[in-house]
């Protein structure tokens, strides 16, 4: 609700961000059981997620120099790793290990199963190196970008309150030459799923590199942003975004 209302606060009644937070939590625990039901059923899972604009996919692989795919907590994204690979495509995700180590073991051996590279975010030497073999590979790597990122990020307009957000897929492009291609999964009132691809974003030039990356995140995030607002119980409210303060960076 403290989320609801820093993102809300004056454009929804509390009672419309109450049903927001219901409809989110109610998300959730489909989700979740989804999850477990589908990875075991791959041809199931297969059907239940369509693709949208995969014609911009497919151009953003063109180059030969992969494609970061930048999205959310939003939907049931898991399932969007699991689609790609069940469709040909070489798929992995970037991702912190789950607290308890037992399901992270369960959900690392279905994904495993199922053809998705693992790339966990620790050690970060680790992380940034595979992740630039997986592009060099021309693979898909999925990279969430909605979420706080402490004193280490870039404080960029999120709901019009400063969020602190990671840079990696705008540095991951400059140096790689790889694609960025925002990516969301979307619940149909059926319960099956749309996987939507916009159009390759091309970097906006800053005057320094630094720029760069600031420029290119605040337009990522306005997708991300355009996406929630559109399907606001599909994002992960729970998680607290605007944490971090500018304040905290020395006034950045």
């Amino acid at each position: 609700m403290d989320s609801l209302a820093i993102a809300f606060g004056s454009e929804k009644t509390r009672e419309e961000r109450k049903e927001i937070a219901r409809d989110c939590f109610t998300l959730m625990a489909k989700s979740a059981i989804e999850l477990m039901f589908l990875m075991d059923r791959p041809e199931l899972l297969k059907k239940r997620v369509s693709l949208e604009g995969k014609g911009n996919l497919d151009n953003a692989l063109k180059a030969g120099k992969g494609a970061i795919l930048i999205s959310a907590h939003f939907g049931n994204f898991p399932l969007l790793m699991a689609k790609l690979s069940l469709e040909g495509y070489k798929a992995a995700g970037i991702m912190r290990p789950m607290r308890d180590t037992r399901v992270e073991k369960i959900f690392l051996s279905k994904r495993n199963r199922l053809g998705i590279k693992t790339i966990y975010s620790q050690p970060r030497n680790a992380c940034v190196n595979t992740t630039i073999e997986s592009l060099r590979n021309n693979e898909l790597v999925f990279i969430p970008i909605d979420q706080n990122f402490g004193t280490s990020g870039v404080f960029v307009d999120f709901f019009g309150t400063k969020a602190a957000t990671a840079t990696g897929p705008v540095v991951l492009a400059q140096r790689t030459g790889a694609r960025l291609l925002p990516c969301f999964i979307i619940r149909n009132p059926d319960d099956t799923h749309r996987l939507v691809f916009e159009p390759a974003m091309d970097l906006i030039q800053g005057r320094d590199p630094q720029e760069t990356v600031l420029i290119n995140i605040q337009k990522l995030t306005g997708i991300i942003e355009h996406y929630i607002r559109k399907y606001p119980a599909e994002w992960g409210w729970i998680h607290r975004r605007w944490k971090s303060k500018p304040s905290e960076k020395g006034g950045g």
